[in-house]
This record gives C-alpha cells, structure tokens and sequence, in this order.
C-alpha cells in the first residue's frame, strides 16, 4: 500500500502588526476593543507591509524556503508544486507556481495554481496525495501559497465583521510518497454553490469592471446578499463541517475520540470554543490563533507549526485539520504524526 506523508513545513509571516485597538479604531469606535478581543478573538493580527517581500507570491516562496530549511529536503526533489497563493498577487494573470518554482530553485518541477478561498491548503492536499498515489513518476509534492486579503477589508463596513480578522502570510508544507510517518489519512469536503456571489469582491470583475466612477470599491469585500449567506451558515454550517470531520475520521478508521489536536482556522472565539466543546476537546488541544488573525488557507499549517513548536502534537497523535472558504466549502483532514 501506498502511503503519504508529511516531511515539515514553514511559514512566513510579516513584520507589520495591527491590535485590537487599531481595529476598533478604524471602526471609528462601532466595535470596542475589548468586543474585537472578546467577541471577534483578535488581540492581534499580522498585517503586509509596503516591503515586496509582503507579495502574496513572494510570501508562498518565503514559506516554501524556510519549509525547504527545515526538513533538509533538496528543491531539485520536487515533482510537483501545488500553489495555494490567493487570486490577489503582485501581478493578475500570472501563475504563482511558476514564481515559486523559479524563486525557490525547484527545476524538475512542475506547478499549478489551485484556488477553493480558505478551503485551499486541505483541498490542495488531499488533491496532492491523489497525485502521489495515482502517478509513479511523482514523490514528492510542495504545497504552498501566500494570503493577504486583509487589503480589501473595509472596517467601517460592519458587514463584513466577521473578515475583520483577515491577516497576511505565507505556509508552506511538504508531502512525499511512502514517507512512512505524518500520514495523511482521510479527507473529506463539501459544498454549497447556493450562496456563491453572496460574498466576494463586487467591483472589478466581468460584470462591474473597474470605472472612474467606482475604482474605489475594486476589489473591496462586501456582503452582496447578507440575508442569504448568513441564513444558510447560521443553519448549516456546523452541522456541515461535523459531518466532513466524520467522515474524514470513518475514511481513516477512527472517530471523534481519537483526536488529539484541531488545527483549525481562526474563527470568532464563541464559534471556536463550541467545536472543542462538541469534539469533546480541551482548550489545550488546539490552538486559538488570536495572535495570529486569520491568514486564508495558510491557518492549517501555522496551527501544525505552532502546536510541533509547543509540545501540542507529538509522536501517535491523530491530527485533525478543518477549514472552510467563501463559495461555500468546509473540509476536514486526518494526519497521523509520528512513525508509522
């Protein structure tokens, strides 16, 4: 049997950071301080500055190098490059793969761009597993993007509250065929294309191209239909993302108890300590990344690099990763850590 394993990871994250009372602040006071820590569960997050290695693809290559540093692995070894560096990027149209490939100097690889909003570092690895076991000519696969969508978030908009945590930073984590250890299991996701164009960027696409007229509002976050979204998540949206932790948990022949750590998203505090207390988890098998803000598809993996740093997850520990993206899609993951 074919096995896939995690060799390491890496992350980048900025120097700039933005606390709790600046959020408020750009509020202009609509949201206390202690409403952004208590409520929303930001004391702080990591933020671009005006430096270009704060580029959404030069962030994925920052994270790669330094996921390349700690596991010792040679770019060369590299087959193939899944990027997972978000659709804002120093240049549109360009292939972020591609970036990544050059910079990091991986020339036996080949790259792709994948893209499923916050669902895209478990997407991306369940999908490089699929390559691994499928093709025999690829061992090795290198996840890795960078995010910083907190450009587009307007703090005056109450809105769009709940992406008051989006943040900037770049991860990056590798998966080899028969590693024989850190493997990863099941994975199992579902969406809802009900509420697609319920939230995105208004401005700037096929339908409203960028004018004179409304060049301020490109790119912009906005609730385009907030009675419809938030109707179907305050409905569903637990309910699914339990059902992916289950099923990911039956695909890899365990249940809930056999948990050790959440690697979860930053989400609101209130939402975060729910999902432990229906798990069945403690507050210490997880990480609330209220430090952090929120970084798109890249929490998963600061999580795992947190939690090896501090002890969290340690040989014979099961692993689970969740996350959910704008679209609508949740998933969930297994990983096995430690010898096989």
């Amino acid at each position: 049997m074919v096995n896939v394993g995690i060799v390491g990871v890496g992350t980048y994250l900025p120097k700039k950071i933005m606390t709790a009372k600046e959020i408020s602040d750009a509020t202009g006071g609509v949201w206390s301080e202690d409403a952004v820590r208590s409520k929303l569960g930001i004391n702080q997050k990591y933020m671009p500055s005006e430096e270009l290695c704060d580029g959404t693809q030069e962030m994925g290559a920052l994270a790669a190098l330094k996921c390349l540093e700690n596991t010792g692995v040679d770019p060369l070894e590299i087959d193939v490059i899944l990027c997972i560096t978000e659709e804002w990027k120093e240049y549109p149209l360009t292939t972020s793969a591609c970036y990544v490939q050059d910079r990091i100097g991986a020339k036996n690889a080949w790259g792709i761009d994948v893209q499923n909003r916050c669902c895209t570092c478990v997407s991306a690895m369940k999908i490089a597993k699929d390559m691994l076991i499928a093709d025999d000519e690829i061992n090795t696969v290198l996840v890795c993007g960078g995010y910083r969508n907190c450009d587009f978030i307007d703090y005056t908009d109450s809105g769009v509250s709940f992406m008051f945590n989006l943040g900037a930073g770049g991860g990056a984590i590798l998966l080899k065929k028969n590693y024989n250890k850190n493997l990863l299991l099941g994975t199992h996701l579902m969406s809802d294309g009900s509420v697609v164009h319920t939230c995105g960027s208004k401005v700037g696409g096929i339908i409203e191209p960028v004018t004179p007229e409304n060049y301020k509002e490109f790119g912009m976050l906005r609730l385009m239909d907030s009675p419809k979204m938030k109707g179907l998540l305050n409905t569903v949206s637990m309910p699914n993302w339990y059902h992916c932790i289950d099923e990911a948990l039956r695909k890899s022949g365990k249940t809930r108890e056999d948990i050790d750590y959440l690697s979860i998203l930053h989400i609101k505090r209130s939402g975060h300590k729910a999902m432990l207390a229906d798990l069945g988890l403690r507050e210490d098998q997880s990480i609330y990344l209220e430090d952090y803000g929120h970084i798109g598809q890249i929490d998963q993996i600061l999580s795992l690099e947190l939690a090896l740093k501090e002890g969290k997850v340690k040989d014979g520990d099961t692993v689970c990763m969740i996350a959910a993206g704008i679209g609508y899609t949740w998933a969930a993951n297994i990983i096995q850590w430690g010898e096989n």
